[in-house]
């Protein structure tokens, strides 16, 4: 054990940790030249596009110091907000973490989140500059950020280039040194950590873990601790590029368990893994359910491809199990699924994998999120959906959920970010100077108005310079009332939302302007209208398309022209009786980019 090290990568997206782990995998001879390529660990093709880690992995490098051999076992971390559960995950069955900071963007406020999550743990940190072969670089002032940060030496900071390989000798060298080996009783029960699954169509999920006790050997029969479902372990191994099969692991060691499982339901990140016959007596600790955060509706856009909608997210959560469905009809899309999602981030990307992995074209609602109703018996129901409202006169109140937001700027972008806060209700706790020029602010901000189109806002307001994290953290009583946009009298459940009654005139005037130019015009004048309960507090008329019935009539008596433009009315009445409005897709997108 004393030759095991386990470390993690922390950084902010696009701070080069993909880049760097080529280098650590090229230096230890973990992968060969031939199948070198960018980005090794990002297998998924959106991965590699978009630059970030979504998924995270493992793998296992030799590496010899000093004649004397070493396993490290990576584990790699997704570096979005919408995953933070998986990184705290993968940062519990580490001993040690590498900080890595861009050396031409400094610290951003995704690294010192998932820093925090790491020094919680008791892991030992090494920071790491990336990035300091670049002109824009400027090592120097992160290193004073580095240390106001962590209150470490100069000196235990490594300056490195994932693209040159510079410092990557050094950084490997830390990682024996610094890094602490494992502790754990490898004669002890078994107690391993799950800490990612991935699905394989032959063989079933296989569960990644961390041995923290105990040793395990094939063919034993274990128990998983929160689902109490019971296994032969067909198959264990360590996790080099691929699949690498072992008679026997004991405590400290990364690896893979195969048995079999066929839904993703069973295997859970964070449950612990031990013996039937002589389990261990308590599970690991930081072991929670993944809640989804920000719900929306997913239809097909041909009503005929539901079944096959349903089994692309069914193979969708096979690879993701924080993706949740349900069924659920509406009356202007037809049939589909509430989706339940980590965040906006997640959502696009489930939505981009719907399109290019099973050619699915869908049709994505206004993404809302979860609401706690009240009502005036006390009984607490959670909504997800405006349309699931029970009736206003039975809510007695209503609770939203509330994030506490940490934002990282320039100082002269301070003012514009303020308002921004302020203007989507938030709260703000406190802001402070980390180093130099750049300020952390703190905010307490409702979820759902951040759901839209806050963090588009947030980018272009600091020029691309301000980072945002969030956790959740409660639900408060609020203000809420339910917009519906009715066309021609009738609701169209699609587009209601639930908003704080200070913005719904505002918003239902907006929506209703927006819908006007969207809404092609028919033979018949539409109504657009946004209401609150039976109130209309907004409305827009597009109107009708219509033939010169009276061109024929030159001259001659009034009533003749009068018989025609009357004969016409009729039929644009009987025409608006029985005609239907079609919403276009644009519409419901439409609602996303109000502004």
């Amino acid at each position: 054990m004393k030759n095991i090290r386990n470390f993690c990568i922390i950084a902010h997206i696009d701070h080069g940790k993909s880049t760097l782990a080529d280098r650590l995998l090229e230096r230890t001879n973990t992968i060969a030249a031939k199948d070198m390529e960018a980005q090794v660990l990002d297998d998924m093709e959106l991965e590699r596009e978009r630059g970030i880690t979504i998924k995270s992995h493992a793998i296992q490098m030799n590496y010899e110091l000093n004649g004397e051999k070493y396993v490290l076992n990576l584990i790699d971390t997704p570096g979005h907000v919408d995953f933070s559960y998986e990184v705290s995950r993968s940062i519990a069955a580490c001993e040690g973490a590498l900080l890595i900071v861009d050396g031409s963007q400094g610290i951003q406020a995704q690294t010192i989140s998932n820093l925090y999550m790491a020094i919680d743990n008791n892991l030992e940190i090494i920071p790491v500059i990336n990035k300091c072969d670049l002109e824009s670089a400027n090592p120097d002032e992160v290193e004073d950020q580095i240390v106001d940060l962590l209150g470490c030496d100069r000196s235990e900071i490594i300056r490195a280039s994932g693209k040159t390989g510079m410092g990557v000798d050094d950084i490997l060298q830390a990682i024996v040194e610094r890094v602490p080996a494992p502790k754990g009783d490898p004669s002890a029960p078994l107690q391993a950590l799950i800490f990612d699954s991935v699905f394989n169509p032959f063989r079933g999920i296989i569960a990644y873990f961390k041995i923290v006790n105990g040793s395990i050997r094939t063919d034993d029969f274990v128990k998983f601790v929160s689902t109490g479902k019971e296994y032969h372990a067909d198959e264990i191994g360590v996790l080099k590029l691929d699949l690498s099969p072992r008679k026997e692991l004991s405590a400290g060691n990364v690896g893979y368990i195969i048995s079999g499982i066929k839904t993703s339901r069973e295997v859970r990140v964070g449950d612990t893994i031990t013996h039937v016959e002589r389990p261990c007596d308590k599970a690991i600790a930081g072991f929670e359910e993944v809640k989804p955060m920000v719900f929306a509706g997913v239809y097909p856009i041909d009503p005929e491809d539901f079944e096959n909608l349903r089994a692309s997210l069914e193979k969708l959560q096979l690879n993701d199990a924080s993706l949740t469905f349900q069924p659920e009809s509406s009356a202007a899309l037809g049939f589909g699924f509430r989706c339940g999602f980590l965040g906006l981030l997640h959502m696009e990307i489930i939505q981009e994998r719907l399109g290019r992995e099973f050619n699915m074209d869908v049709i994505t609602t206004v993404p809302n999120v979860s609401y706690l109703v009240y009502d005036k018996k006390g009984n607490k129901t959670e909504v997800h959906n405006p349309s699931g409202l029970p009736d206003p006169t039975l809510i007695d109140h209503i609770e939203e959920p509330y994030i506490r937001a940490t934002v990282i700027t320039a100082a002269e972008f301070i003012g514009p970010i303020m308002t921004l806060c302020l203007g989507k209700r938030g709260e703000l706790i406190k802001q402070e100077y980390i180093s130099g020029n750049r300020m952390e602010i703190t905010f307490d901000m409702p979820l759902g108005e951040i759901v839209i189109d806050f963090y588009d806002k947030l980018k272009s307001i600091s020029k691309g310079y301000a980072s945002f994290d969030y956790h959740i953290h409660d639900f408060r009583v609020s203000n809420l009332v339910k917009l519906d946009i009715l066309l021609n009298g009738e609701s169209v459940d699609a587009l209601s939302t639930l908003t704080h009654a200070d913005n719904s005139v505002k918003f239902g005037r907006r929506m209703c302007e927006k819908l006007k130019e969207l809404i092609p015009r028919q033979q018949f004048d539409i109504a657009i209208q946004a209401a609150i309960g039976t109130k209309v507090i907004a409305r827009e008329t597009v109107k009708a398309v219509r033939k010169d019935v009276t061109a024929k009539c030159y001259g001659g008596d009034i009533s003749r022209k009068r018989k025609l433009l009357e004969k016409q009315k009729e039929g644009k009445k009987r025409m608006k009786q029985i005609g239907r409005v079609e919403v276009p897709q644009k519409a419901f997108l439409a609602v996303l980019k109000l502004d």
